[in-house]
């Protein structure tokens, strides 16, 4: 355990399952209060002192919130700070909008230096945690809310900037992120039933974009479909897009929300109603392989 690493909360200790540190390293916890934009300056000032900052609070409150503290103080100046965000997208439920965010993959990627990672289970959030404390440099840790399926190793290294290929295919590459490698998965097991051979890549890593893999898998298959939790704006599919555009012309269609806030409701049912879930990826794949034909 690293004896720089500190730990601050927004007021949001039980949720963030923060406690637990609390406990333990009493003296290393700073309980900020309902006072996000103080939170993140506290973290800048304690790089200062060679500390290494965790700062907990929902994804809303840890970007679209504190925009301008993030900027002005951490990433203007690359401070070593790891903002971690839980309760990001629609599945934060029933809380609604003015809780959910949809934006801020986007607002975060396009900060000079900011490392964005959203890992897509347990086992991949812990390893992740592990391995931004060892990074120097500001890094945004995006992670949701709801239970899902733990479908990775507990002993796979986590690569910063690496993807991870999860099923071998010729046929459509599906380039995932957080929640929706698991509907991916899914829906690459029914496409086999359908005859169609899918690829599956984890893009854990949004920022550095494991620029590699995707011309890699792209170059394969010839047609790519993009899933992710996040606005069809700036999300992993804006990057995606943009670098096949210079390097490999490609038919894509995105799996994302489309230009539109989230509202009440339980995940599964935004899910479904925002089309990010399993049979929506199916749809996308079998329109953009019509495309390649």
């Amino acid at each position: 355990m690293n004896p720089n690493v500190v730990a601050l909360c927004a007021d949001l200790t039980g949720s963030l399952k923060m406690d637990a540190f609390e406990k333990e390293f009493p003296n290393r916890f700073f309980q900020v209060g309902i006072a996000e934009a103080n939170m993140m300056g506290i973290a800048a000032g304690l790089t200062i002192g060679g500390k290494i900052p965790f700062t907990g609070t929902f994804a809303n409150f840890s970007t679209g919130r504190v925009y301008d503290q993030i900027r002005q103080s951490i990433a203007y100046s690359g401070k070593n700070v790891k903002i971690c965000a839980s309760h990001a997208g629609l599945t934060l439920g029933e809380d609604g909008a003015t809780h959910q965010i949809l934006e801020d993959i986007g607002l975060m990627k396009m900060l000079p230096g900011m490392m964005v990672i959203n890992p897509c289970d347990y086992n991949q959030t812990k390893a992740a945690t592990i391995a931004i404390a060892d990074y120097v440099g500001p890094v945004y840790l995006r992670f949701g809310r709801p239970s899902v399926p733990i479908f990775t190793p507990a002993d796979q290294p986590f690569e910063i900037g690496k993807a991870i290929l999860m099923n071998e295919g010729n046929d459509v590459t599906i380039f995932a992120t957080g929640h929706l490698v698991w509907k991916a998965l899914m829906a690459c097991e029914e496409l086999e039933k359908m005859g169609i051979n899918a690829e599956v890549i984890n893009i854990h890593t949004i920022k550095p974009l494991d620029n590699d893999a995707v011309l890699k898998s792209a170059m394969k298959t010839r047609c790519i479909v993009t899933a992710e939790e996040h606005q069809m704006n700036g999300g992993l599919g804006d990057s995606i897009a943009q670098l096949l555009s210079r390097e490999c012309p490609t038919p894509l269609e995105m799996v994302a929300v489309n230009d539109s806030f989230g509202e009440s409701g339980t995940p599964d049912q935004l899910m479904v109603k925002y089309g990010l879930d399993t049979p929506d990826i199916i749809k996308a794949v079998q329109k953009v392989i019509a495309r390649k034909n």
